[in-house]
């Protein structure tokens, strides 16, 4: 295995422990050679390749929310012929042992990494993210994500020595003796079910966490974002071969819309992890069901903003108002519930009452968006039909009083592209039926600016909201010590993780790998957190083999 890729392991683990920034993958496109897009076409109209067993049809239904088909079809497996293969390439990949692995999954990233410009092209037209936002949250930002998860689980196989001595005195006689090997053992074939909106950046942590462990990885994709997962698997199973492995160690199932395949790949006896992103429903049965199984999983949560005072009032409109657009809300990170005292907070311009701060707050969403090239750029296109009709519904005033209505925007690139811009809803916390509306997750480019009795009202709906339906992020903004210690304190109590004062060109919907947890795995949005030891432990246990020493 190339040194470098030994190097490159070495510093994902001390990063670590650092928590300091740092990326083996370059963000630039300039940093990359090849045409992404040219490439992208060339796959369109055909079959993908994979060389598989068990294949016994074809699949594929991707439509890009820019307007258009990409005709692409892809395997679809007999599982009881696929999964038995990749069950016996299981052995050797085990016998590997933990640097190995690494070093090959390491050798996978770097394949994926050297065809970003691809997976740009492929992320863009498949979750409807912009292109500058596909080639990094889809490209290197993803990559690292992997990368994380490889180190962690490098970092705790080896905790353990594969080998002590171990000798305990008796006195006059002779010591009791003892050689130990200590050999982790993975649980078996991992699911990945992967989600529409960051096939990649929320696939990868579970497909490299369970294959740097041991594990054979059968990769699920979403039925209308299979390329940029099929596209590494490709990668994985390439690498794979080259370093003298059985390829079906990592495989594909594809579905039709519709199928179900998930639930039924779930409950086989040979799948022994699943990792899956995606709806709380779909989540919660996976919790109930897929009891052979160590499950990890990301639903739905509520993420709420505590907003009490603030000694930046333009920045900290233009931070919410990009946080809002991004990815026209399509993020599990993005906030949804802004929190706003009635009666107004302090600000470094004046006291700013509640109808002027969700003005003020409005026109600069509007002003972000003013320009449609721009516009787009920022929000990319809607992901689904269920979005745009959500949006719609607040723009009609049927979810309560319309404070920024949405537009449609056209996408000077992509004339078939369903882009609209966010919509903010005026809604009273003390009004049960508003309560109804706020506390259900409404994913997509709405947000609801909820009027409290005080900042204190804000806090205890907080507590509520990350109890009851979880959250991925909060955000705070005050300029009091008490009121941050109290947000502090409800996150620390919610398992949430807290964002404060954000006013720069940081934003609580974006996280960094090495660095940030995404999610805590401790209240109802998600059961894991990416990444973190507790994500990849469960994939394997400790053996012990004693002999006479």
């Amino acid at each position: 295995m190339a040194s470098s890729h030994r190097a490159t392991l070495h510093t994902a683990v001390e990063t670590l422990r650092s928590r300091a920034y740092w990326t083996p993958h370059p963000e630039h496109p300039k940093a990359y050679e090849g045409d992404g897009e040219a490439a992208f076409r060339a796959l369109c109209d055909d079959r993908f390749e994979l060389g598989q067993p068990g294949t016994d049809g074809w699949r594929g239904a991707e439509i890009s929310p820019y307007g258009f088909p990409l005709g692409i079809t892809y395997p679809h497996a007999d599982p009881d012929v696929l999964l038995p293969a990749m069950r016996a390439a299981l052995p050797a990949w085990r016998a590997a042992g933990p640097e190995t692995r690494a070093e090959v999954c390491v050798d996978i990233l770097a394949r994926i990494n050297a065809l970003t410009p691809l997976f740009a092209q492929a992320v863009m037209h498949t979750t409807g993210q912009a292109l500058g936002m596909a080639l990094q949250a889809g490209g290197p930002h993803a990559q690292d994500r992997g990368l994380e998860a490889v180190a962690y689980a490098y970092q705790e196989q080896t905790r353990t020595p594969a080998h002590a001595g171990w000798s305990k005195p008796q006195g006059k006689r002779d010591p009791l003796a003892l050689a130990k090997e200590y050999v982790p053992v993975p649980r078996g074939i991992a699911l990945v079910v992967g989600c529409n909106t960051f096939p990649t950046w929320n696939g990868f942590p579970g497909l490299f966490a369970s294959l740097a462990t041991g594990n054979p990885v059968l990769v699920k994709p979403h039925p209308r974002a299979v390329l940029p997962l099929a596209l590494a698997v490709r990668a994985a199973r390439e690498a794979l071969a080259a370093a003298g492995f059985a390829p079906d160690l990592v495989a594909l199932a594809a579905e039709a819309d519709g199928e179900g395949l998930a639930r039924t790949l779930a409950l086989r006896d040979e799948v022994r992890i699943v990792d899956y992103t995606g709806s709380t429903a779909f989540g919660d049965w996976l919790e109930a069901n897929a009891r052979q199984a160590q499950v990890f999983t990301e639903k739905a949560g509520v993420n709420t903003v505590v907003v009490d005072s603030t000694a930046d009032y333009r920045g900290m409109l233009a931070n919410l108002a990009f946080s809002l657009s991004l990815y026209s809300g399509q993020m599990c990170t993005a906030p949804q519930n802004l929190l706003i005292p009635r009666g107004g907070i302090a600000t470094d311009e004046g006291e700013k009452g509640f109808a002027e701060v969700v003005a003020d707050l409005a026109d600069a969403v509007a002003g972000l968006l003013a320009d449609d090239a721009r516009a787009t750029a920022v929000l990319g296109a809607l992901v689904s039909d269920a979005v745009r009709e959500r949006v719609e519904a607040a723009g009609a005033g049927e979810l309560g009083e319309v404070a920024l209505a949405p537009r449609a925007v056209a996408h000077p690139g992509f004339p078939g592209a369903t882009v609209r811009t966010p919509a903010i809803v005026r809604l009273d916390a003390g009004d049960p039926a508003a309560e109804k509306t706020f506390l259900s997750e409404c994913f997509g480019p709405v947000s609801f600016a909820v009027a409290v009795d005080s900042t204190a009202d804000a806090l205890a709906l907080l507590r509520r909201t990350v109890t009851e339906r979880g959250a991925m992020t909060v955000l705070g903004h005050t300029v009091s010590e008490e009121v941050e210690e109290a947000l502090v304190d409800a996150c620390l109590d919610t398992c949430a993780q807290l964002s404060l004062n954000l006013t720069g060109r940081v934003y609580v919907n974006q996280t960094a790998a090495f660095s940030d947890f995404h999610g805590s795995g401790g209240n109802p949005a998600a059961n894991a957190s990416l990444v973190d030891a507790a994500f990849v432990a469960p994939r394997f246990r400790t053996v012990q083999i004693q002999r006479p020493g």
